[in-house]
C-alpha cells in the first residue's frame, strides 16, 4: 500500500510529494524545496519515518518544481528520473531562474529517462507512467490503478488546468492529454496536483470549466 506525504514549498506554492509503502521505500516526487528551513522539514520527514529514498521522479522540469534537486541528490545520491524530451527544460532552469532574479546552477547528477506506458516500482507497488504533454513537453502523470491514485504534476487542477504560456506549452494538446490520458481513469481516482488541494478524475469531469 502507498502512503503520501505532501509539503507546498517555496514562493510558487509548488507540492513536493514523499511516495512510500509499509517497507519504508519510498520516491521523492518534485522535489521543489528552497529555503534551508523547506530542505530541514523534508529531510526530517524522511529521516523519522526512516524512509529509503529508491528514486527522485519528475513530473516536470520547470524550476519550482525541481529548486531542491540538486540538494536531494546531493543527500541520497539515486538517480533522477523524467521523460527523455523534458530534459531540455531542465537544462533551461539557469536562464530561467535569472529572468526570476536569481542564481541557479545546472543540475549534475544522474539522470534516466522515463517513458509512456513503463512502470516503476516500490517493492510490490507499481507506478505506470502516463506521458500528458501541453504544460510541458515531457510532463508526465505517476498512476497506480491499484490504489487508484495519481500525481499529476501541473496537467490537472482542483477546477483548472497548468498554464501553457510557458516555452513549449499547447494548450490543445494539455486539453487532449486530459481527455484522453486522465479521464479515462475510474472517477475515483485521487489526483495530486503540482499545486494547490487534491481532486478526483470524476469530479475534474463534472466541474472543472475547462472541459465543458
Amino acid at each position: 500500500m502507498l502512503h503520501i506525504k505532501s509539503f507546498t514549498f517555496n514562493p510558487f506554492s509548488e507540492n513536493t510529494y514523499v511516495v512510500f509503502n509499509e517497507n519504508r521505500n519510498a520516491y521523492l516526487i518534485d522535489p521543489g524545496n528552497f529555503t534551508d528551513a523547506e530542505t530541514t522539514a523534508l529531510q526530517q520527514f524522511i529521516e523519522n519515518q526512516g524512509l529509503k529514498i529508491q528514486n527522485i521522479l519528475l513530473t516536470h522540469a520547470h524550476i519550482d518544481h525541481v529548486l531542491g534537486l540538486q540538494k536531494m541528490y546531493d543527500l541520497y545520491k539515486v538517480p533522477v528520473l523524467l521523460h527523455e524530451i523534458e530534459k531540455e527544460i531542465l537544462d533551461r532552469n539557469p536562464m530561467d531562474a535569472n529572468r526570476f532574479g536569481f542564481f541557479f546552477k545546472p543540475f549534475e547528477g544522474t539522470i534516466q529517462f522515463i517513458k509512456e506506458n513503463e512502470i516503476v516500482k516500490l517493492d510490490e507497488d507499481s507506478l505506470k507512467i502516463l506521458h500528458v504533454p501541453g504544460h510541458s513537453p515531457g510532463s508526465i502523470a505517476y498512476y497506480s490503478e491499484a490504489e487508484k491514485l495519481m500525481i499529476s504534476g501541473d496537467v490537472l487542477f482542483e477546477g483548472s488546468i497548468g498554464r501553457t504560456d510557458l516555452y513549449k506549452g499547447n494548450y490543445e494538446q494539455l486539453i487532449e492529454s486530459v481527455q484522453t490520458k486522465l479521464f479515462v481513469l475510474d472517477d475515483e481516482t485521487k489526483v495530486y496536483s503540482g499545486h494547490g488541494n487534491p481532486t478526483t478524475t470524476g469530479f475534474e469531469k463534472a466541474y472543472n470549466p475547462f472541459f465543458k
